[in-house]
Protein backbone atom coordinates (compact mmCIF):
# COMPACT_ATOMS: atom_id res chain seq x y z
CA UNK A 1 0.00 0.00 0.00
CA UNK A 2 2.87 2.36 0.80
CA UNK A 3 5.22 0.75 -1.69
CA UNK A 4 5.52 4.07 -3.57
CA UNK A 5 7.56 5.61 -0.72
CA UNK A 6 11.37 5.89 -1.08
CA UNK A 7 13.15 2.72 0.09
CA UNK A 8 15.12 4.35 2.96
CA UNK A 9 11.92 5.90 4.32
CA UNK A 10 10.13 2.55 4.19
CA UNK A 11 13.05 0.88 5.95
CA UNK A 12 13.11 3.50 8.71
CA UNK A 13 9.33 3.32 9.11
CA UNK A 14 9.42 -0.49 9.25
CA UNK A 15 12.20 -0.47 11.88
CA UNK A 16 10.34 2.07 14.05
CA UNK A 17 7.04 0.18 13.86
CA UNK A 18 8.74 -3.15 14.69
CA UNK A 19 10.35 -1.40 17.66
CA UNK A 20 6.94 -0.08 18.78
CA UNK A 21 5.47 -3.58 18.37
CA UNK A 22 8.26 -4.93 20.57
CA UNK A 23 7.90 -2.22 23.22
CA UNK A 24 4.14 -2.85 23.47
CA UNK A 25 4.28 -6.65 23.65
CA UNK A 26 7.52 -7.21 25.56
CA UNK A 27 6.22 -5.93 28.95
CA UNK A 28 3.19 -8.24 28.59
CA UNK A 29 5.49 -11.14 27.76
CA UNK A 30 7.70 -10.27 30.73
CA UNK A 31 4.73 -10.34 33.14
CA UNK A 32 3.81 -13.90 32.15
CA UNK A 33 7.48 -14.91 32.05
CA UNK A 34 7.95 -13.78 35.66
CA UNK A 35 4.67 -15.45 36.64
CA UNK A 36 5.94 -18.68 35.12
CA UNK A 37 9.21 -18.25 37.01
CA UNK A 38 7.82 -17.52 40.49
CA UNK A 39 4.91 -19.99 40.36
CA UNK A 40 6.53 -23.29 39.31
CA UNK A 41 3.24 -25.20 39.23
CA UNK A 42 2.64 -27.31 36.13
CA UNK A 43 -0.88 -26.00 35.35
CA UNK A 44 0.32 -22.38 35.76
CA UNK A 45 3.42 -22.96 33.64
CA UNK A 46 1.46 -24.68 30.88
CA UNK A 47 -1.11 -21.87 30.78
CA UNK A 48 1.67 -19.26 30.72
CA UNK A 49 3.44 -21.11 27.92
CA UNK A 50 0.30 -21.06 25.76
CA UNK A 51 -0.13 -17.32 26.38
CA UNK A 52 3.55 -16.58 25.75
CA UNK A 53 3.58 -18.52 22.47
CA UNK A 54 0.52 -16.59 21.33
CA UNK A 55 2.23 -13.30 22.21
CA UNK A 56 5.18 -14.36 20.03
CA UNK A 57 2.80 -15.32 17.18
CA UNK A 58 1.10 -11.91 17.46
CA UNK A 59 4.49 -10.17 17.35
CA UNK A 60 5.52 -12.06 14.21
CA UNK A 61 2.05 -11.66 12.67
CA UNK A 62 2.14 -7.88 13.11
CA UNK A 63 5.59 -7.70 11.53
CA UNK A 64 4.30 -9.74 8.59
CA UNK A 65 1.28 -7.43 8.12
CA UNK A 66 3.66 -4.50 8.29
CA UNK A 67 5.72 -5.91 5.42
CA UNK A 68 2.53 -6.37 3.36
CA UNK A 69 1.46 -2.79 4.13
CA UNK A 70 4.80 -1.20 3.24
CA UNK A 71 6.09 -3.40 0.43
CA UNK A 72 5.02 -5.28 -2.65
CA UNK A 73 6.79 -8.62 -2.47
CA UNK A 74 5.90 -11.54 -4.72
CA UNK A 75 6.03 -14.70 -2.62
CA UNK A 76 6.48 -17.99 -4.45
CA UNK A 77 5.80 -20.54 -1.71
CA UNK A 78 5.74 -24.28 -2.26
CA UNK A 79 5.18 -27.34 -0.09
CA UNK A 80 3.37 -25.84 2.94
CA UNK A 81 -0.12 -27.23 2.26
CA UNK A 82 -0.05 -30.12 4.74
CA UNK A 83 1.83 -28.54 7.66
CA UNK A 84 0.25 -28.53 11.11
CA UNK A 85 0.64 -26.73 14.44
CA UNK A 86 -0.04 -30.09 16.12
CA UNK A 87 3.13 -31.72 14.81
CA UNK A 88 6.78 -31.79 15.88
CA UNK A 89 9.32 -30.50 13.31
CA UNK A 90 13.00 -29.96 12.79
CA UNK A 91 13.55 -27.12 10.28
CA UNK A 92 16.74 -26.36 8.40
CA UNK A 93 17.45 -23.92 5.59
CA UNK A 94 20.24 -22.54 3.41
CA UNK A 95 21.55 -19.34 4.99
CA UNK A 96 22.26 -16.33 2.77
CA UNK A 97 21.42 -13.28 4.89
CA UNK A 98 19.66 -12.03 8.02
CA UNK A 99 16.57 -11.64 5.82
CA UNK A 100 16.21 -15.44 5.85
CA UNK A 101 14.72 -15.57 9.36
CA UNK A 102 11.89 -13.02 8.86
CA UNK A 103 11.18 -14.58 5.45
CA UNK A 104 10.80 -18.03 7.02
CA UNK A 105 8.67 -16.58 9.82
CA UNK A 106 6.47 -14.88 7.22
CA UNK A 107 5.75 -18.19 5.52
CA UNK A 108 5.64 -20.61 8.47
CA UNK A 109 4.10 -18.46 11.24
CA UNK A 110 0.85 -20.09 12.46
CA UNK A 111 1.36 -23.03 10.07
CA UNK A 112 3.63 -24.90 12.49
CA UNK A 113 4.57 -24.54 16.17
CA UNK A 114 6.63 -21.47 17.05
CA UNK A 115 10.19 -21.64 15.70
CA UNK A 116 12.73 -22.16 18.49
CA UNK A 117 16.51 -22.25 18.46
CA UNK A 118 18.98 -24.11 20.63
CA UNK A 119 20.83 -21.41 22.60
CA UNK A 120 24.06 -21.48 24.55
CA UNK A 121 23.34 -21.79 28.26
CA UNK A 122 25.23 -18.55 29.01
CA UNK A 123 22.62 -16.56 27.04
CA UNK A 124 20.03 -17.11 29.76
CA UNK A 125 21.81 -14.32 31.69
CA UNK A 126 21.25 -11.72 28.95
CA UNK A 127 19.08 -9.01 30.60
CA UNK A 128 15.36 -9.36 29.75
CA UNK A 129 15.97 -11.46 26.64
CA UNK A 130 17.29 -14.40 28.67
CA UNK A 131 14.05 -14.51 30.69
CA UNK A 132 11.99 -14.17 27.50
CA UNK A 133 13.84 -17.04 25.80
CA UNK A 134 13.44 -19.19 28.91
CA UNK A 135 9.75 -18.33 29.17
CA UNK A 136 9.20 -19.23 25.50
CA UNK A 137 10.88 -22.59 26.17
CA UNK A 138 13.87 -22.03 23.92
CA UNK A 139 16.12 -24.99 24.76
CA UNK A 140 19.44 -24.03 26.36
CA UNK A 141 22.45 -26.26 25.84
CA UNK A 142 25.83 -26.53 27.46
CA UNK A 143 28.57 -28.17 25.43
CA UNK A 144 31.89 -29.08 26.99
CA UNK A 145 34.98 -28.66 24.84
CA UNK A 146 37.20 -31.60 23.92
CA UNK A 147 39.87 -30.11 26.19
CA UNK A 148 37.49 -30.04 29.16
CA UNK A 149 36.42 -33.64 28.55
CA UNK A 150 40.07 -34.72 28.22
CA UNK A 151 40.80 -33.22 31.66
CA UNK A 152 37.59 -34.55 33.20
CA UNK A 153 36.42 -37.71 31.38
CA UNK A 154 33.34 -37.96 33.62
CA UNK A 155 31.88 -34.97 31.72
CA UNK A 156 31.55 -37.04 28.55
CA UNK A 157 27.89 -37.27 27.58
CA UNK A 158 26.76 -34.99 30.41
CA UNK A 159 25.92 -32.06 28.11
CA UNK A 160 23.63 -34.19 25.93
CA UNK A 161 21.99 -35.73 29.00
CA UNK A 162 21.35 -32.30 30.51
CA UNK A 163 19.89 -30.98 27.25
CA UNK A 164 17.70 -34.09 26.89
CA UNK A 165 16.29 -33.46 30.36
CA UNK A 166 15.59 -29.82 29.44
CA UNK A 167 13.81 -30.91 26.25
CA UNK A 168 11.59 -33.46 28.00
CA UNK A 169 8.87 -30.79 28.34
CA UNK A 170 8.41 -30.90 24.55
CA UNK A 171 7.22 -34.51 24.67
CA UNK A 172 3.62 -33.40 25.25
CA UNK A 173 3.72 -29.99 23.53
CA UNK A 174 4.40 -29.74 19.77
CA UNK A 175 7.56 -27.80 18.99
CA UNK A 176 9.61 -26.67 16.00
CA UNK A 177 13.39 -26.62 16.37
CA UNK A 178 15.23 -24.49 13.83
CA UNK A 179 18.86 -24.81 12.83
CA UNK A 180 20.98 -23.43 9.97
CA UNK A 181 23.10 -26.45 9.03
CA UNK A 182 25.75 -24.26 7.43
CA UNK A 183 26.24 -22.50 10.76
CA UNK A 184 26.97 -19.15 9.11
CA UNK A 185 25.82 -17.01 6.20
CA UNK A 186 26.98 -17.89 2.70
CA UNK A 187 29.56 -15.59 1.11
CA UNK A 188 31.79 -16.30 -1.91
CA UNK A 189 34.83 -15.83 0.35
CA UNK A 190 33.65 -18.47 2.84
CA UNK A 191 32.71 -20.77 -0.03
CA UNK A 192 36.20 -20.55 -1.52
CA UNK A 193 37.91 -20.84 1.86
CA UNK A 194 35.98 -24.04 2.60
CA UNK A 195 36.54 -25.40 -0.90
CA UNK A 196 32.85 -26.32 -0.72
CA UNK A 197 31.79 -29.06 -3.16
CA UNK A 198 28.44 -27.28 -3.60
CA UNK A 199 27.74 -24.46 -6.03
CA UNK A 200 25.34 -22.41 -3.88
CA UNK A 201 25.98 -23.72 -0.37
CA UNK A 202 28.61 -23.97 2.32
CA UNK A 203 29.43 -27.35 3.80
CA UNK A 204 26.77 -28.49 6.31
CA UNK A 205 27.84 -28.94 9.92
CA UNK A 206 26.40 -32.34 10.68
CA UNK A 207 27.57 -32.31 14.30
CA UNK A 208 25.27 -29.47 15.37
CA UNK A 209 22.24 -31.10 13.77
CA UNK A 210 23.16 -34.44 15.31
CA UNK A 211 23.30 -32.79 18.75
CA UNK A 212 19.75 -31.45 18.28
CA UNK A 213 18.36 -34.83 17.14
CA UNK A 214 20.22 -36.59 19.94
CA UNK A 215 18.83 -34.18 22.54
CA UNK A 216 15.27 -34.42 21.21
CA UNK A 217 15.33 -38.21 21.26
CA UNK A 218 12.34 -39.79 19.50
CA UNK A 219 10.15 -36.67 19.72
CA UNK A 220 10.95 -35.26 16.26
CA UNK A 221 10.43 -37.51 13.24
CA UNK A 222 9.93 -34.90 10.51
CA UNK A 223 12.35 -32.48 8.88
CA UNK A 224 11.23 -29.45 6.91
CA UNK A 225 14.00 -28.90 4.38
CA UNK A 226 13.54 -25.23 3.41
CA UNK A 227 15.27 -23.70 0.41
CA UNK A 228 15.24 -19.91 -0.03
CA UNK A 229 16.07 -18.25 -3.33
CA UNK A 230 16.23 -14.51 -3.99
CA UNK A 231 15.93 -14.35 -7.81
CA UNK A 232 17.26 -10.78 -7.89
CA UNK A 233 20.34 -11.70 -5.90
CA UNK A 234 21.25 -12.10 -2.25
CA UNK A 235 20.14 -9.17 -0.09
CA UNK A 236 20.43 -8.16 3.56
CA UNK A 237 17.98 -7.47 6.37
CA UNK A 238 17.97 -3.72 5.67
CA UNK A 239 17.07 -4.45 2.04
CA UNK A 240 14.17 -6.56 3.35
CA UNK A 241 12.95 -3.70 5.57
CA UNK A 242 13.31 -1.22 2.69
CA UNK A 243 11.34 -3.39 0.28
CA UNK A 244 14.21 -3.79 -2.15
CA UNK A 245 13.61 -7.55 -2.25
CA UNK A 246 10.78 -7.86 -4.78
CA UNK A 247 10.54 -11.64 -5.12
CA UNK A 248 11.24 -14.49 -2.70
CA UNK A 249 10.98 -18.20 -3.44
CA UNK A 250 10.55 -20.54 -0.49
CA UNK A 251 10.48 -24.24 -1.28
CA UNK A 252 9.62 -26.60 1.59
CA UNK A 253 10.27 -30.32 1.33
CA UNK A 254 8.99 -32.59 4.09
CA UNK A 255 11.36 -35.42 4.92
CA UNK A 256 11.02 -38.23 7.41
CA UNK A 257 14.12 -38.53 9.58
CA UNK A 258 15.45 -42.12 9.48
CA UNK A 259 14.75 -43.92 12.75
CA UNK A 260 18.42 -44.78 13.22
CA UNK A 261 19.18 -41.05 13.69
CA UNK A 262 16.56 -40.39 16.39
CA UNK A 263 18.32 -40.18 19.75
CA UNK A 264 21.55 -41.43 18.14
CA UNK A 265 24.94 -41.48 19.83
CA UNK A 266 26.72 -39.37 17.20
CA UNK A 267 29.93 -38.77 19.13
CA UNK A 268 30.67 -42.35 20.17
CA UNK A 269 29.22 -44.48 17.37
CA UNK A 270 31.47 -44.19 14.33
CA UNK A 271 29.17 -46.11 11.96
CA UNK A 272 26.18 -43.93 12.91
CA UNK A 273 28.29 -40.79 12.52
CA UNK A 274 29.41 -41.76 9.00
CA UNK A 275 25.86 -42.74 7.98
CA UNK A 276 24.46 -39.47 9.31
CA UNK A 277 27.10 -37.37 7.55
CA UNK A 278 26.33 -39.23 4.32
CA UNK A 279 22.58 -38.55 4.76
CA UNK A 280 23.16 -34.85 5.40
CA UNK A 281 25.52 -34.59 2.40
CA UNK A 282 22.86 -36.17 0.17
CA UNK A 283 20.25 -33.64 1.36
CA UNK A 284 22.69 -30.80 0.69
CA UNK A 285 23.50 -32.09 -2.81
CA UNK A 286 19.77 -32.24 -3.60
CA UNK A 287 19.29 -28.73 -2.20
CA UNK A 288 22.12 -27.39 -4.34
CA UNK A 289 20.51 -28.89 -7.44
CA UNK A 290 17.10 -27.58 -6.34
CA UNK A 291 18.47 -24.01 -6.14
CA UNK A 292 19.69 -24.37 -9.74
CA UNK A 293 16.20 -25.54 -10.80
CA UNK A 294 14.43 -22.69 -9.00
CA UNK A 295 16.78 -20.08 -10.43
CA UNK A 296 16.50 -21.52 -13.95
CA UNK A 297 12.70 -21.39 -13.74
CA UNK A 298 12.90 -17.65 -13.00
CA UNK A 299 15.40 -16.82 -15.75
CA UNK A 300 13.96 -14.98 -18.79
CA UNK A 301 13.82 -17.01 -21.95
CA UNK A 302 15.39 -16.06 -25.32
CA UNK A 303 14.15 -12.76 -26.62
CA UNK A 304 12.71 -11.69 -23.25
Amino acid sequence: MLDFLPAPLKGTLAALLILCNTLVLFPVLLVFALLKLVLPLNPVRKACTVILNNIAWVWIGFNNLLMDFLHKVTWDVRGVENLSREHWYFVTCNHQSWADIPAIQYVLNSRIPLLKFFLKKQLIWVPFLGVAWWALDFPFMHRHTKEQIAKRPELKGKDVAATQAACEKFRYTPVTIFNFMEGTRFTPEKHDRQNSPYKHLLKPRAGGTAFVLDAMGDMIHTMLDVTIVYPEGRAGFWDYLCGRIRRIIIDVRTREIPGEFLGMDYENNRETRIAFQRWVSQIWAEKDARIDELKAAQAPGPGQ
